[in-house]
């Protein structure tokens, strides 16, 4: 997961991209990159950070021209640690391109080699998205007549890109002296959505990755980019799109409902709040048929993705709803920083109990999902330290008892507390008394009930069905071990294989 925006406009773009990339920080904040283009010239500034800390007045100076991309950074494949895999990536051939990209290609190694054997194109890093504007890069030169773009050609391109890249892929790009690209994988896995604005020099546009940094940069959503489509703004300022795919389907990873996305973001027609809304409803429905949750005295969130869920779950039951836990807003997001032990550190400094909302009662703590189990243990803890009688735990989405290959960084099994597990067993590992779990399908009746269009989702974290059909046993593995040496784990080769997916 990560957060890209692209603009045009007839006045300097850098600081709406810089506005659209703090709208998007909850997305990433590993590194931030913004590129400019004034005319044929490309300028850039990126670096490790957050987008507040990576920008400087000096650098802002730099970054002129009336369109541009950025992105800030949530790192999946390549390295957490690698200042050269932040984005947007560049090259100079043909015509010179820059490209930033949300998502995960899950045939990366292939192309990688394609591309050096067959292609006689060098990619410098381990970052699928370096991949990808590769393949981009040579689709173009492929598609032009005589040297020279036009939409046909651009959209001939992407054609290509998707027959050849595999995975979950949301692109903004640049091509030097034509204009912006936008586009979205046959699957629409990763979100993309486009906005105009009616400005003194003419129509404007943004894409972006969620809505709502069309609405606070004061453009008019215009629609989501559609599974396989590209939109192409050319530097008159035209807007052309086209379908790109052969057989699209809109499956989009229900796990951006659940927690990545802003509440107040709407995704493919489905308002996340809403969606979040429905998830505490399905979890009352479940919870009103246990004998054994009929002693709750308060239901707590944890903030802030689940608060929503909670609230209505607590509304629908008759229930008490408290704020139990102070966040500091100064800690980043436990669950997208790097390494077990400093989520399990940042826990206690990123939330603190409110103690007369624990003490003598039994607490159902509500959270958006349980994935590696660390952050679920620390707060069940922290509220018997406050003083509750019982502790429930109730999470807003099903067991995570997969890897995710799309964009989400929980590839490997072991690091999954739901693997190999029950739900008694899982409630004993992160010490509640009680356990409840969504279903599946009460999740996807969550996300339906805004939008009855969504017919299919990409849930493979919680099924095992990965959507692209290309992710098979051995790739797992393999992802798994790479992850594992990169992060220096000493007992890799002691750890559980990860599962065949489903059929």
């Amino acid at each position: 997961m990560c957060g890209i925006v692209g603009v045009f406009a007839h006045t300097p773009v850098n600081q709406i991209l810089y506005d659209g990339l703090l709208l998007l920080q909850h997305r990433g904040q590993d590194a931030a990159g913004i590129v400019t283009g004034e005319g044929a010239m490309f300028h850039m500034y990126k670096a490790p950070g957050y987008v507040r800390d990576v920008f400087r007045t000096r650098n802002m100076r730099d970054l002129s021209g009336n369109v541009g991309i950025g992105h800030c950074r949530y790192p999946t494949a390549g390295s957490a640690s690698s200042e050269l895999e932040s984005q947007p990536f560049y090259v100079n051939s043909p015509f010179g391109i820059t490209l930033a990209h949300n998502g995960n290609l899950t045939n990366s190694e292939e192309l990688k080699r394609e591309l050096f054997q067959l292609d006689f194109r060098h990619v410098n890093t381990n970052s699928d998205s370096e991949v990808l504007l590769n393949v981009f890069a040579l689709e173009l030169e492929r598609a032009a007549h005589h040297a020279r773009l036009d939409a046909n050609a651009i959209f001939n391109a992407v054609a290509g890109v998707h027959r050849r890249c595999r995975g979950a892929y949301a692109i903004v790009a640049m091509i030097a002296g034509y204009g912006l690209v936008a586009f979205r994988d046959p699957f629409g896995i990763r979100p993309l959505i486009v906005g105009v604005n009616e400005a003194m020099g003419g129509t404007e546009y943004v894409v972006a990755s969620e809505s709502v940094a069309l609405e606070a940069l004061g453009f008019r959503v215009l629609r989501d980019v559609a599974p396989g489509e590209a939109i192409y703004v050319d530097q008159a300022g035209q807007l052309h799109s086209r379908q790109c795919a052969a057989n699209p389907i809109l499956a989009p990873c229900i796990f951006e409902f659940v927690y990545l996305a802003r509440p107040d973001s709407v995704i493919d027609g489905t308002s996340v709040y809403e969606a979040r809304l429905h998830m505490g409803e399905q979890l009352a429905k479940k919870i009103r048929g246990m004998p054994e949750a009929q002693d709750i005295d308060v239901v707590i969130p944890i903030p802030d993705s689940s608060r929503p869920s909670a609230l209505q779950l607590a509304n629908t039951l008759g229930l008490t709803y408290r704020e139990g836990f102070v966040k500091n807003r100064y800690i980043g997001r436990t669950f997208i920083m790097p390494g077990q032990a400093m989520r399990k550190k940042s826990v206690r400094q990123k939330l603190n109990p409110i103690a007369m909302e624990f003490a003598g009662k039994v607490v159902l703590l509500v959270d958006d999902s349980i994935v590696r189990g660390t952050t679920s243990r620390e707060i069940v803890q922290m509220a018997r330290e406050a003083g509750a009688r019982k502790v429930y735990f109730a999470s807003a989405s099903p067991p995570v008892r997969y890897p995710n290959v799309y964009g989400i960084d929980m590839p490997n099994r072991h690091e999954l507390v739901a693997t190999g597990r029950t739900e008694a067993e899982i409630a004993r590992e992160i010490g509640a008394d009680l356990l409840i779990y969504q279903d599946l399908e009460a999740l996807k009746e969550a996300v339906r009930a805004t939008n009855p269009k969504l017919t299919q989702f990409e849930a493979s974290c919680f099924d095992g069905r990965y959507i692209t059909g290309d992710v098979t046993a051995d790739y797992l593995s393999q992802l798994a071990e790479e992850r594992d040496v990169s992060r220096g784990d000493a007992d890799a080769s002691e750890l559980q294989e990860p599962l065949v997916p489903a059929d």
